[in-house]
């Protein structure tokens, strides 16, 4: 619990202050689209390591 609300901190922290009200919202589209893209490329991974895909 300590780790997510250091990240949550971080968050936070990171668009306080940043300027115009568009760029703000733009910055936060584009963390969560990141993150978003994250979980599939973990999930793909993962699904690939639970079928026995050869990386060869």
């Amino acid at each position: 619990m300590k780790k997510l609300l250091l990240i949550k901190e971080i968050y936070i922290e990171a668009f306080r202050n940043l300027g115009h009200w568009l760029l703000v919202k733009y910055f936060k589209a584009f963390a969560w689209f990141s993150f978003i893209l994250l979980l599939i490329v973990l999930y793909a991974f993962f699904f690939r390591l639970s079928t026995g895909f050869p990386f060869d």
